[in-house]
């Protein structure tokens, strides 16, 4: 606390820390996509490169899974990781939302909102409101020693995010900076827009800042124009982008970067590189944008970034350091060794289980006449299903035209009996069911392939069947509900059925189980699921992420820490139909690349 008289002030044209000036170089570090065990390292590779400033953002559905159960432990230790900035030296900007956008399940925000048929999500709505105030009241006084004022690291608190774009609401930011102000957040508050946003996101009293990639000579000035002569921040420069299943790996030119970054330095503004360190969208987690079509993001967060998904350098770090460099007196830290990355060979396949076994896990299922959303299920106490897999069981006769009429949500692969028919989705709303005299049984599993994070849509992001299906023409009726949120307990539960021995004639859907021999120190590797068609991998229970054929992505991220030394247990979830080999490797292959124009 000594000496601490005088936080982050944005008096006039420069920041000023202590009465002294101050430039933010700033880099986004997510402590929820990336293991608690290599926070400290990647902090001291933000140190090395120059940077004084880390930002994160908070993860509300990750802290608040069910309505009232909080979870701040493990890799939710957010005070923890505070703690480590402070220990390395670093400032940190908190961006605790409640929507933090962040290519992340519905921006962030707990799925079990959407329970209200009339939820307005980002507004103060009753609902939403309340639910945000309960959540501030658990959050926010966790932060709020680790103020500035109170002798921790941070320096400056976001209110909201990227509020200009979304705009529903005159009254909402008022609201979270009261919210935020009133359960003692104390230092600089400040906005977060893109261009086209910066107008109706900006608030009295709050410093705005601004996001983008390209620079546009207009930028600085707009931003002048609006609040006068303030500090200049760009809290978000793209230092890559995100990729989505189907497209390609985007790479964002690393001298193109540097020349930006070399501008808004000498203009004397401040800036935060989004990312500075990307992580991985581990579990079910990524999120979706859904403008002209419906587009999910790949499991990697990767970014392009300086550093990579499992904390590499690249050379955009190594030019970073070197323009950095200049903005210090002191020498900067030498760069920390990087961590080293094994492969360990064939995963050593043992056995099989169909899904069709296995549905007697999860409970007896729910009966309702109409198909209800993954919300709105009777599961998980009353907070319905988040994520993972729904599936609906109905009696049929005969054959005919399945339709959809847009109603499954996002993905669903349809059966008659245990005999796959064909995959549905948001463009492919029709398939036929073959004509057979008589009564069959008709199963369709929907996958929740992301909710949408940014964008008008966030409120229409219910999952599995929404609405009604039809057969003939005729909507159809009496299911039986499963709910497959594949979790934790549920992974673990498999190992209480009897598996049967390989077969290559198996299709899927179904779980294969396998061991990855792994020596004495466990390190990073690679998982290579080329061949595979879709599904999830997990490693010892832990949910790695998706797998797609139609990549860009081919390899998962397997983090050291979360291996045993000796046998770990691989499952794998594959809808379709299993590959001959899943392989360890020691590096990472995104997919083909596209550059960021």
């Amino acid at each position: 606390m000594w000496g601490r008289q005088k936080g982050l002030q944005a008096e006039d044209a420069q920041f000023s820390l202590e009465g002294e000036p101050f430039r933010i170089l700033g880099g986004s570090l997510h402590y929820f996509r990336v293991p608690l065990q290599y926070w400290r390292d990647r902090m001291l590779k933000m140190k090395a490169c120059g940077l004084n400033t880390l930002t994160t953002y908070v993860a509300w559905n990750l802290h608040e899974p069910q309505r009232g159960k909080f979870d701040f432990i493990g890799n939710l230790e957010l005070g923890t990781f505070l703690d480590i900035a402070a220990e390395v030296g670093l400032w940190v900007i908190l961006r605790p939302g409640p929507y933090i956008c962040a290519e992340w399940d519905l921006g962030g925000l707990p799925s079990w909102l959407l329970q209200d048929k009339d939820m307005q999500l980002r507004t103060t709505y009753r609902g939403f409101a309340q639910a945000t105030e309960a959540y501030f009241d658990e959050l926010i006084p966790r932060v709020v020693k680790h103020q500035y004022s109170k002798g921790g690291p941070i320096i400056a608190v976001q209110v909201e995010n990227e509020y200009g774009s979304y705009a529903k609401d005159a009254n909402y930011m008022e609201f979270i900076k009261t919210a935020l102000v009133r359960r003692g957040i104390a230092e600089l508050l400040l906005t977060s827009d893109n261009k086209d946003g910066i107008s109706s996101g900006s608030m009295e009293g709050v410093l705005a800042t601004i996001n983008f990639q390209k620079i546009e000579p207009i930028l600085f000035s707009y931003l002048e124009s609006i609040q006068g002569n303030k500090p200049v921040m760009v809290m978000e420069y793209w230092t890559g982008w995100f990729d989505h299943w189907g497209g390609d790996h985007h790479v964002f030119d690393v001298d193109q970067m540097v020349s930006t970054v070399s501008e808004v330095v000498a203009k004397g503004a401040s800036i935060n590189l989004y990312m500075f360190h990307g992580g991985t969208n581990f579990g079910f987690m990524s999120g979706a944008l859904h403008f002209h079509e419906y587009r999910s993001d790949v499991t990697s967060y990767d970014y392009d970034a300086p550093l990579t998904e499992a904390g590499d350098y690249t050379s955009k770090y190594f030019k970073l350091r070197e323009l950095f460099t200049k903005q210090h007196v002191l020498p900067l830290p030498p760069v920390p060794a990087l961590l080293p990355k094994a492969a360990y060979g064939a995963v050593e396949l043992k056995r099989c289980l169909s899904l069709w076994d296995v549905l007697e896990l999860t409970g007896e299922p729910f009966r309702s006449e109409l198909p209800v959303n993954m919300e709105n299920l009777p599961v998980n106490e009353g907070n319905g299903q988040s994520y993972g897999y729904t599936l609906y069981e109905t009696v049929i006769y005969g054959g005919g035209k399945f339709q959809t009429k847009g109603n499954v949500r996002d993905r669903a692969q349809v059966f008659v009996s245990s005999q796959p028919v064909g995959f549905v989705d948001y463009k492919n709303q029709e398939l036929n069911v073959p004509e057979v005299p008589g009564y069959r049984k008709l199963r369709i599993l929907v996958e929740n392939c992301g909710r949408v994070n940014y964008g008008n849509r966030i409120n229409e992001q219910r999952k599995g069947l929404v609405g009604d299906v039809f057969l003939r023409d005729v909507a159809l009726r009496n299911f039986k509900i499963y709910s497959l949120d594949m979790n934790s307990t549920f992974i673990n539960s498999l190992n209480t059925v009897h598996w049967s021995e390989l077969n290559e004639e198996t299709m899927g859907p179904v779980f294969y189980q396998g061991a990855l021999h792994v020596g004495f120190s466990p390190q990073d590797t690679y998982l290579t699921m080329k061949g595979w068609k879709k599904g999830v991998v997990f490693v010892n229970s832990r949910n790695l992420g998706r797998y797609w054929e139609i990549g860009p992505q081919e390899t998962l991220y397997l983090p050291g820490p979360w291996l045993w030394p000796g046998t770990n247990e691989i499952t794998i979830f594959e809808e379709q139909e299993a590959g001959s080999s899943v392989y360890s490797v020691d590096t990472t292959y995104l997919g083909r690349t596209q550059y960021v124009d």
